[in-house]
């Protein structure tokens, strides 16, 4: 497969993921949970699916679905929140952008920086 392809998979993957956290973390709410818990809930449901639609989808074939890759996974996806962060805060901070283009700024850094990073060490193709 190549990388354009598993660029174009991980988009829509982290679409799915993101209309999943919206969807479970609106509805619960809704049903009389708190919203910090649901939002939690939320997060971990689109965590997982997440983790199986980059395993199973985006990078189908590299060999690495088990054991290690998930613990790389979260290692990933939590070096992408702290990128996230530290360009968000840079941007709306220091540079003086708008909210609106320092959030574009930071998504779109850390996206990239997750979608390298899996690609090349989360689920990297087993040697042959």
């Amino acid at each position: 497969m190549t990388p354009a392809l598993e660029g174009l998979r991980f988009t829509l993957v982290g679409i799915a993921a993101t209309l999943c956290h919206l969807l479970v973390a609106l509805a619960l709410p809704a049903a009389g949970m708190g919203a910090e818990r649901a939002n939690l809930l939320a997060f971990l449901v689109a965590f997982l699916l997440s983790f199986g639609g980059h395993s199973r989808f985006s990078f189908q074939g590299h060999g690495r679905r088990r054991g290690g890759a998930f613990a790389r996974f979260s290692l990933v996806a939590g070096c992408g929140f702290a990128a996230n962060q530290a360009v968000f805060a840079l941007a709306a901070g220091p540079l003086g952008w708008s909210a609106s283009a320092a959030l574009a700024a930071a998504v779109g850094t850390a996206a990239a920086l997750s979608f390298a990073l899996n690609r090349l060490w989360s689920f990297r193709r087993a040697p042959r």
